[in-house]
């Protein structure tokens, strides 16, 4: 069984080799955890040298590890009353997010703490307005539920792979973006390819339930039958037993599943443009505007650099891509 990767990585380099040889250990020892509506810590490992051995133990003045760098927001940035002032007394951030997907968001078997891309962000903002590291919950939720979520204010916010749109706009407020990506089309290994969206017409495709991905499908493929689940790990396994001919789906996503899933081909061709928001309770402004800014100091001092070299860094060699305009998507 295989990888097969072929195109380009939005904003991103080639693959790295480590990435293949990373599929024999995390195919073995990753697996899916459980949603549940209770929040799970989002921990941080212990800080390492770039040799690899242990550093100083962290401290309350020094947390180190991904904190060591990280800002802190002023008193004077958190209004008395405000979202981020009931956020800071609380103790804790909540974020709705994956607790299954690789690179992004998941639980690490061997630790017990989330890693992932949009983990470690949810870290660092929850460090900015606590000013305490370990400071993040994570609440699991789905692409049909985040909304809800947030407007009942069962989590502060989203981070999770949170296409923006201009309909989620009208539900949700985001912050950003502070990533893109691209839809890209995967199937099964040994599988007919396809490298466009309009080669599905009359096809059965797989894509996420609420995501961008049926509309441009419908858009490019209008006699092509979408059938949605509502994770991702159900549409690979949808796409495996041949419930459809293709998966639709974020290239970040399926970058993720194919470090752990040699059954999957996929064509990293972008076919769209995918701006990742951070979603926020529609109607406030000043969280909004706080997290923008908190933003604007990670991409200014190298935070944000740091995580994805870490994160996405790990399976794609090169520089880490110059993050994107704050406000530049529509419905941001």
């Amino acid at each position: 069984m295989r990888i097969t990767m072929r195109g380009r990585i939005l904003g991103r380099g080639a693959l790295n080799p480590r990435a293949i040889a990373l599929v024999a250990v995390l195919a073995t020892s990753l697996s899916a955890c459980s949603a549940s509506a209770t929040p799970s810590p989002a921990s941080t490992p212990a800080p390492t040298s770039p040799t690899g051995q242990a550093t100083a133990a962290p401290t309350a003045a020094n947390p180190g590890g991904i904190y060591a760098n990280a800002p802190v927001a002023a008193a004077s940035d958190i209004p008395a009353g405000s979202t981020m002032d009931k956020i800071k007394q609380r103790g804790n951030l909540i974020i709705g997010g994956s607790m299954d997907a690789p690179l992004w968001s998941q639980i690490d078997p061997t630790t017990g703490q989330f890693t992932g891309f949009d983990a470690e962000m949810g870290k660092l903002l929850a460090y900015y307005i606590t000013g305490k590291p370990d400071t993040s919950q994570v609440v699991s939720s789905a692409t049909q539920t985040r909304e809800a979520l947030l407007g009942a204010g069962t989590v502060d916010v989203v981070f999770q792979t949170y296409t923006i749109t201009t309909q989620r706009a009208t539900q949700v407020d985001f912050a950003g973006p502070y990533f893109t990506s691209g839809l890209v089309i995967a199937t099964a290994a040994g599988q007919p390819k396809f490298t466009t969206l309009a080669s599905l017409d009359g096809k059965t495709v797989i894509a996420g339930a609420n995501t961008p991905a049926i509309a441009a499908i419908k858009a490019a493929a209008p006699t092509a039958n979408v059938v949605t689940f509502d994770t991702d790990p159900k549409c690979v396994q949808a796409l495996e037993q041949g419930r459809g001919v293709a998966y639709v789906q974020d290239q970040g996503i399926l970058l993720g599943d194919a470090i752990t899933d040699t059954k999957l081909s996929i064509d990293t061709n972008p076919i769209t443009t995918e701006p990742y928001g951070i979603g926020l309770k529609f109607g406030d402004a000043a969280m909004k505007s706080f997290v923008n800014g908190w933003l604007q100091k990670i991409y200014a001092d190298g935070v944000w650099a740091q995580v994805w070299k870490e994160t996405i860094g790990t399976v794609v060699t090169g520089n880490a891509p110059t993050p994107p305009t704050i406000g530049s998507a529509a419905g941001s």
